[in-house]
């Protein structure tokens, strides 16, 4: 979808702020740009819509050289999010959104449609926020404001400069939660300036990190961080990449312990005999159905009854598919040693901090090898 062939600006006092780029964005896609302020991403994704021209080389969106496009129409065509969003303050909210479509020749009815489905979207109600003005909203929302005025005339590709950079901690990354979920249903082709690490790994498909006007890697969030490609990305992304990683590597089934179990309708007697047997003192409690029920321990079995009448709830659970950040935060949060892992309520196994550690592994080295984290034998990670 967005293409660039070897693209340099040089700026008439000599500086180069971009050297020669080449890559691509797959269409669908979410690339986050980043690295340190004057690296040279901002002004790589203003070249797509011609904010900035190029010096040399040729950008390509959706197969057509932009330089042969009128540039007013390519930009009724990009999205366009910034961080301090550009609202018109003497317009509604609803009007704010609807102006692109309006813009490029939508009747009002349908532009004001369009932009009502469109903070529906991004999660303000158009009936309580439609007819606000941007002073009335806090920042998070003139943000989210911002995203649907972008998305309004339904552009194949979002630009968007450091979009959630002027919110607090908190209200970013409910930004970044709900803007993820939106990609998930629109999947726009997507370029993101950032200078913020954490966020260009949770959002990006790959991620494109900058020297000084060069990628000195362009990878998945997975790979960047488990094998940095030279000293500079590894020294840009910090001692702590291993822990970073663990936010963009998901729990898998191959992942998992098999603790002992006991049935919910078991004789609590049967169940300690059991688990003495078995040389343990505590099993995962499961329904018929294999649904997670809790956890019981042999001293409460001895009070005889059922499995079911003794069972503690259990509270240290992830869905599998969670990043192992989620669980190795819920480890840390309960004593128990482990957490559950289920697929809805149906109980898989439980993740202990050792199969945390080598699931992280395995999957730096399925990585560096490009295959499958399946096919990455324990051996193999243990030799790395």
């Amino acid at each position: 979808m967005i293409r660039f062939e070897q693209v340099t600006k040089r700026y008439p006092d000599g500086t180069t702020a971009v050297d020669g780029l080449s890559f691509e964005v797959a269409k669908g896609e979410l690339v986050t740009l980043v690295g340190p302020s004057g690296c040279g991403k901002t002004t790589t994704m203003m070249m797509v819509n011609r904010l900035i021209e190029p010096t040399s080389g040729r950008i390509f969106v959706n197969g057509e050289d932009i330089a042969t496009v009128d540039p007013v129409r390519l930009r009724r065509r990009i999205g366009y999010v910034i961080q301090q969003v550009g609202l018109f303050p003497h317009r509604t909210i609803l009007d704010n959104t609807a102006t692109v479509p309006t813009l490029i020749g939508w009747k009002k009815a349908k532009a004001r449609t369009r932009a009502a489905e469109l903070l529906e979207l991004v999660g303000l109600d158009p009936k309580t926020y439609g007819s606000r003005y941007p002073e009335q909203l806090s920042g998070g929302q003139r943000q989210r404001v911002g995203v649907a005025r972008a998305l309004a005339a339904d552009p194949p590709v979002l630009l968007m400069d450091e979009p959630f950079g002027a919110v607090d901690p908190v209200v970013r990354e409910q930004l970044q939660d709900e803007f993820l979920r939106m990609q998930e249903a629109v999947r726009k082709t997507v370029l993101l300036v950032t200078h913020d690490i954490e966020e260009a790994v949770r959002l990006g498909d790959r991620i494109a990190v900058y020297g000084q006007g060069r990628i000195e890697q362009f990878d998945t969030p997975g790979a960047v961080l488990g094998t940095p490609a030279t000293p500079y990305v590894a020294e840009f992304l910090g001692a702590d990449r291993g822990l970073k990683r663990l936010s963009v590597t998901e729990i898998e089934p191959g992942d998992l312990e098999q603790p002992p179990v006991a049935r919910l309708d078991e004789p609590a007697g049967t169940a300690v005999a059991r688990l003495h047997a078995e040389g343990t003192r505590w099993a995962v409690v499961l329904d018929a159905e294999g649904d997670l029920h809790g956890w019981v321990g042999v001293e409460e079995l001895a009070a005889g009854g059922s499995v079911g009448d003794r069972a503690h709830r259990m509270n240290s659970w992830v869905p599998v598919g969670a990043p192992l950040k989620q669980a190795f935060g819920v480890l840390l949060q309960h004593d128990a040693g482990w957490v559950a892992v289920l697929d809805g309520a149906r109980f898989l196994g439980v993740l202990t901090p050792a199969k945390l550690h080598e699931a992280l592994r395995r999957s730096v080295d399925a990585d560096a090898r490009g295959v499958r984290r399946g096919q990455v034998s324990f051996d193999s990670v243990s030799d790395a």
